[in-house]
């Protein structure tokens, strides 16, 4: 299978490649500048030059393609609204270049505004400015095959510079490692290359559903998060209110418990790699 991968050098993307180029696929990584072309060269993945402006160019790789997994988006908060938007006009610029076909298109969303304990059926917040789900959802009203691929708010490993890292270099920053109320709201996690086999999977059985789950640890509360980072930055691990987390604070404070039984019975899929307080207790995810 020949699969167009937005976002082929960011943090779930390039383990999206690893994993495709490890079971035999060929792949077309979309990459911004030179230096992250060449490192997908390297890989032995063919590069789209492009940035998310340019639909067209994004167009025709999908349009070359057999399959098409979308994990690129800017995630400049300070610009949130605007990317979203962006991202959205991306989703269907490649729903576009597959209408008329069966080819899978597997598209990447967040487990906010999803109800605490929430499975694969469970539909997004209306309100959420994130349109990727949504986007994805009225491309398969049109007949073609989108599907959403849901990730929860860790998505860890070493290396990550994701919301953990935030909450690592807040710590840092305010000499408490924090959390909000009583610290019982959950998140959830999956290690990065876990999350990758989900994608895999999902392509080569056909996208038949419309959202899979890639979670492993299904509700780790909030306080544990913050306590192995206080245990290893030897700082004290307090509650604080929303004030403390700044822009962070509706990310701090969510419920993002989330089921991933359906995902796991209809892919055969099992995560393996290391949950999410083992991995925050290397002393590697704090090293600068």
């Amino acid at each position: 299978m020949h699969v167009f991968v937005t976002g082929a050098t960011g943090w779930v993307g390039s383990a999206v490649v690893h994993e495709l180029l490890a079971a035999g696929h060929r792949v077309t990584g979309q990459a911004r500048s030179p230096d992250k072309a060449a490192a997908l060269r390297g890989l032995g993945a063919g590069v789209v030059q492009a940035t998310l402006q340019d639909l067209d160019t994004l167009r025709d790789a999908a349009a070359a393609a057999d399959a098409v997994v979308h994990t690129a988006f800017d995630h400049d908060f300070a610009h949130f609204i605007a990317h979203c938007a962006q991202d959205q006009r991306v989703i269907q610029a490649l729903g576009d270049a597959l209408r008329g076909t069966r080819r899978p298109l597997l598209v990447t969303s967040g487990l906010l505004g999803v109800r605490r304990g929430g499975n694969e059926t469970d539909l997004p917040d209306p309100a959420s400015p994130r349109r990727s789900e949504p986007a994805a959802r009225a491309l398969a009203d049109a007949g073609i095959c989108a599907a959403t691929v849901r990730l929860p708010p860790s998505v860890h490993g070493l290396g990550e510079h994701g919301f953990v890292p935030i909450l690592i270099e807040l710590a840092r920053r305010t000499g408490v490692s924090a959390y909000l109320d009583e610290g019982q709201n959950c998140w959830s996690g999956v290690h990065r290359h876990d999350a990758a086999r989900v994608y895999r999977y999902a392509l080569e059985q056909g996208a038949g559903v419309p959202v899979y789950h890639a979670i492993a640890d299904e509700a780790v509360p909030f306080k544990q998060i913050a306590e192995v980072i206080g245990k290893h930055l030897k700082l004290p691990v307090a509650s604080r209110g929303a004030e403390h987390f700044g822009w962070f604070a509706r990310m701090a404070g969510a419920d993002m418990a989330a089921s991933s039984a359906a995902t796991r019975a209809l892919l055969g899929w099992a995560p393996v790699g290391p949950e999410l307080i083992a991995d925050l207790d290397q002393p590697g995810y704090y090293a600068r």
